[in-house]
């Protein structure tokens, strides 16, 4: 009896993982999913499920867990409805990314822009507020999409 070459079996074994690892990082429930291809075809996607289009690009570094970031934001559902906005420059929202401060969306997209750029993001509801919402304004499971703009970024 002859045992199968490991290289043969770690091929197969790959062919039937990368459909199921795919399916995995859909995030977006069905109906947000198409929703959103519709309304954003443009929009990039990241592994970890968040779609976002660079709206403004940014430059130099981008910031790193521990440094402290100042941005604007306007937050909404996918119906429109505005559930938070902070656009005011002389009072921007600041915080530290990576200290799970904010949603976890958030924490992941952040690291991936740079000073003075502006994103538009979706983010599916397991990296925002998940089962729970966060009533009244957020129902439960709800994609999110944000306006983001990173302002400054202090490395401490």
């Amino acid at each position: 009896m002859r045992i199968p070459c490991c290289r043969s079996v770690l091929f197969l074994l790959g062919l039937l993982l990368v459909p199921a690892l795919h399916a995995q990082r859909e995030k977006l429930p069905p109906a947000d999913l198409e929703f959103v291809e519709q309304t954003w075809p443009t929009a990039k996607s990241t592994n970890t499920g968040i779609r976002y289009i660079i709206e403004r690009a940014g430059q130099g570094a981008m910031p790193v867990p521990g440094d402290l970031v100042s941005v604007l934001y306007t937050g909404r559902l996918l119906n429109g409805t505005t559930f938070d906005n902070m656009s005011d420059p002389t009072q921007p929202f600041v915080f530290r990314v990576g200290r799970e401060l904010v949603i976890q969306g958030w924490d992941y997209i952040l690291p991936q822009m740079k000073r003075g750029e502006r994103r538009l993001i979706i983010v599916p509801p397991e990296l925002a507020y998940g089962t729970r919402g966060q009533p009244p304004r957020i129902p439960r499971n709800a994609t999110l999409v944000f306006v983001i703009e990173l302002l400054d970024i202090k490395h401490d």
